[in-house]
């Protein structure tokens, strides 16, 4: 079986971001667009022959049919062995460990993660690793060097897999094998937490648990975790059919996107945990009876209870966490004298500590969670830590927050989010502000002074490699900050997002709503910035 050359010309938008490559369904399915793009991966990681590449998504729309063109191209670039979730589904996490596991050569993810699905939404394409995590920007330059370039590709012509079963198949000279894309990642879980503790809570009723899937692809792996080997009851786990489009709703785990679940939160009889995790089963938010964990207070509590829970009893290395993610975390890393690094926005940034051996936990404000157990952030992970927590600690979730408020004190926290702005405004916004920093220092912002204006950059610790253009840093001396930044996540216009953070150590002053205590330097964020004038938005998208 003879390799196809096909000719092609190159597309000009195949630039990954830092979550790989992301755009529409229809972007994606035009003639020749996927197949440069997988066949830049390829090219840009020689020494692949004979080595294994995982392969799996979230189930979004164009899911089956995207894989059934990466195997054959992958059989015809000369892998020797390709692992698939059945019915084409892996979490990102999921594939982390596979990769990591099987010690494979990479993977590719299809994945748009929390953007929306359906024949009108998004898609992705990520190419992770060998330790199971994103592509650094060395390597993703590399891929877009090489679609700018690209003249051919390389085909099998075969009839499509049948990936509904496991089983092992043969497409010329590779070898395939379709796998539960569950069993694995399940295993891992086990390995880390006290499921037999947590069994003994759930079965028994003493804890309860509420878990929104959002139609996406961590539905199979809550069902399984969380009702069949934790007995949780049978509709603990709720809209855990993965469908091509999640429903018709956005699979974004937030406030504002997971609206039935804060309702039960808030509801009367409320369980005493509540979770959502996103597309691909990266991303979590938690939620107890009546509150919402912040991600940077999940952050912060889950290193600052590490000890409590079997995979971390030996301690934590240290801590990193995203510039834009409030400063909690520093506060249990000094308790805890280790250390804590500050990384741009990007899951890849935090893959060097994490092999390096510097950090243990890790985390975004953008509801991510991790740890050294895989390469990824990972939702359900996040949320087994949790009730691992709750099954020791015998308290609820907001009590377990205000406990660990008086010892560290609150970082009132909060992001702002103006969707699909027109790009041209939004970037002169930012570079008005840009050319403005030098001479911001000092001056007053409201009834705060800026002790600092700065554009974040940031050198790696391990290998020396330097990123710039990071986001802006309005630091103030109460210790406050504002920071701003336009996010790559999207596939239409761009997003703004401002950041507001004060910290507050007086335990009478801690259980304010944080958009109440931080109405002042909300104003006052766009104030300095001309959010109005120059986006002609009054009000956020999403308030998070």
């Amino acid at each position: 079986m003879k390799p196809r050359i096909v000719q092609t010309t190159p597309f000009e938008d195949q630039q990954p971001g830092t979550s790989g490559l992301r755009k529409t369904v229809r972007t994606v399915r035009q003639p020749h667009y996927l197949e440069n793009f997988v066949q830049s991966i390829f090219d840009a990681q020689p020494g692949h022959a004979g080595s294994t590449l995982v392969i799996g998504g979230d189930g979004r729309y164009y899911n089956r049919e995207a894989i059934q063109i990466i195997v054959k191209m992958a059989a015809a670039n000369g892998f020797g062995r390709l692992v698939i979730g059945r019915h084409g589904l892996l979490s990102t996490p999921a594939a982390s460990h596979l990769i990591r596991k099987h010690r494979a050569f990479g993977g590719i993810i299809l994945s748009a993660s929390h953007n929306p699905g359906g024949p009108d939404g998004d898609f992705g394409l990520k190419y992770n690793i060998e330790n199971g995590g994103p592509a650094p920007e060395k390597v993703t330059a590399a891929i877009f060097a090489r679609s700018r370039a690209i003249e051919h590709y390389r085909m099998l012509d075969a009839p499509d897999l049948d990936l509904t079963g496991l089983a092992e198949h043969r497409l010329g000279e590779t070898a395939i094998e379709v796998i539960d894309p569950v069993g694995d990642y399940a295993e891992l879980m086990e390995s880390l937490f006290d499921f037999e503790r947590m069994h003994l809570q759930l079965s028994r009723a003493r804890l309860s648990v509420r878990f929104d899937a959002m139609h996406a692809v961590t539905g199979p792996y809550a069902l399984e975790l969380i009702e069949r080997r934790l007995g949780a009851p049978s509709g603990s786990v709720q809209r855990a059919e993965v469908l091509p489009d999640f429903g018709g709703h956005h699979p974004d785990p937030n406030l504002e996107h997971a609206r039935a679940l804060v309702r039960t939160m808030y509801a009367d009889e409320a369980p005493d945990l509540g979770a959502a995790s996103d597309g691909d089963g990266d991303r979590n938010m938690i939620l107890g009876r009546g509150c919402f964990v912040t991600p940077s207070d999940s952050l912060a509590i889950l290193a600052a209870n590490a000890s409590r829970v079997p995979g971390y009893a030996r301690g934590l290395r240290g801590i990193a966490r995203s510039m834009p993610t409030s400063q909690a975390a520093d506060r249990v890393a000094a308790a805890l004298e280790i250390p804590c690094f500050e990384t741009p926005t990007g899951w890849k940034f935090f893959g060097n500590l994490l092999d390096a051996g510097h950090i243990t936990l890790c985390g975004e404000e953008s509801f991510g969670t991790g740890s050294d157990h895989v390469r990824e952030k990972d939702g359900l992970w996040a949320v087994l830590f949790w009730l691992n927590l709750l099954a020791v600690m015998d308290q609820p979730v907001s009590r377990i927050m205000q406990q660990h408020w008086r010892r560290f004190g609150r970082d009132f926290y909060t992001r702002h989010d103006y969707e699909n702005l027109a790009l041209e405004p939004a970037m002169r916004l930012m570079e008005d502000l840009r050319a403005r920093l030098a001479s911001l220092e000092g001056e007053r912002l409201g009834n705060r002074e800026i002790h600092r204006a700065d554009e974040f950059a940031y050198v790696d610790p391990v290998d020396g490699s330097e990123s710039t253009r990071q986001g802006i840093r309005i630091r103030l001396t109460d210790g406050g900050r504002i920071i701003l930044r336009l996010s790559g996540t999207g596939t239409a216009g761009a997003t703004l997002r401002v950041y507001l953070e004060s910290h507050e150590p007086r335990p009478s002053h801690q259980n304010q709503d944080p958009q109440a205590a931080l109405a002042d330097l909300i104003e006052d964020a766009r104030s300095l910035a001309n959010i109005e004038s120059r986006t002609g938005r009054k009000t956020p998208s999403v308030i998070t």
